[in-house]
């Protein structure tokens, strides 16, 4: 995929649910008192903005990140560092989270600063060359300002739900005069319930994009990059889903999952491409193996309900990028 096509798709994405969104503000405008939406739409950024200052201290404490130094992994920190003036960014806090399942994640705030973390199980599952392709990926986060973007994006169906739930519980637990007169609040609040549904749809999809877009950020600073980020997610799906966490009590680790570089949530169903792989016996062959399945309708809307690609696509956007 080419990145300047990628990033268009995204602002297009983007500017899409913009204009749904003050399409739907204004109807909604239309029917109510304009008092009740602007508190809702104050309350909904400040709830959001004070979750994203403070989001790195609770991230660290549900996964147990620490800082890695230099002195502590010289390669590790070598890598972020150089990779980090490849891509024309200041370096960010190298993390190591102490969880089993493989993955990284990028996150940050302007209190906290950036931070790139990579989990125990990461650095234990694949080859350093496939690490160094992981952390471009994260890398190619913070250079594209994912986290502010998405947090703008989230706050717009957040607010139409917070909006349809105050108002269908004010319709149904309001003073008598208000359930007789309650149809239009009743609708309202319906109605917004639905357009938070569509509009998690938009923004869900515009995860995906950072995703690829994410992906070939990686690709352009790694070099064989396409291979090496091709083999080391082919090998976070397997193993994550072959840890059955949910199953093992090991906790709760999706609550931040769209800042995974894949969703724990779909590796048990992507895993169903890789059930058949096991006879090839190089990282490249199970990579040729997952891309040659085919993608029925059933994975495509499947990946419209995740933040994440599907991973067969996934792996052949990658090597068409060679």
């Amino acid at each position: 995929m080419n990145l300047a096509k990628l990033r268009m798709s995204m602002i297009g994405t983007l500017a899409a649910l913009i204009a749904l969104s003050t399409f739907f503000f204004t109807v909604i405008l239309s029917l109510m008192g304009s008092v009740n939406l602007v508190s809702v739409i104050i309350l909904t950024v400040l709830f959001n903005f004070a979750q994203w200052l403070f989001a790195p201290y609770l991230i660290g404490a549900m996964y147990k990140t620490k800082e890695v130094s230099a002195a502590d992994n010289p390669r590790l920190h070598g890598i972020v560092e150089r990779l980090s003036q490849k891509i024309g960014l200041r370096m960010p806090k190298l993390m190591i989270a102490d969880i089993p399942i493989p993955n990284a994640f990028a996150y940050g705030s302007p209190i906290a600063g950036s931070r790139v973390a990579v989990t125990s199980g990461l650095l234990r599952e694949l080859q350093e060359e496939e690490v160094e392709a992981v952390l471009g990926h994260e890398l190619g986060h913070l250079k594209n300002r994912d986290v502010q973007m998405m947090m703008f994006a989230s706050i717009l169906p957040a607010i139409f739900y917070y909006l349809g739930y105050s108002t269908m519980m004010s319709a149904s637990y309001g003073g008598t005069s208000q359930r007789q007169s309650g149809a239009t609040p009743a609708l309202i609040g319906m109605g917004s319930m639905v357009i938070y549904y569509v509009l998690t749809l938009f923004v869900m999809g515009l995860s995906r994009m950072r995703e690829y877009y994410a992906d070939q950020r990686s690709v352009s600073v790694v070099e064989d990059g396409a291979r090496k980020l091709s083999e080391g997610l082919a090998k976070i799906v397997s193993s994550s889903s072959k840890m059955k966490l949910k199953r093992q009590g090991g906790g709760n680790f999706n609550s931040f999952k769209a800042l995974f570089i894949e969703d724990p949530d779909r590796a048990e169903k992507d895993e169903m491409a890789l059930s058949q792989s096991s006879m090839f016996g190089t990282d490249q062959q199970l990579v040729n193996e997952i891309m040659s399945k085919k993608v029925s309708t059933t994975d495509s809307i499947l990946e419209l309900l995740s933040t994440h690609p599907n991973i067969v696509k996934r792996l052949q956007a990658l090597q068409s990028s060679k």
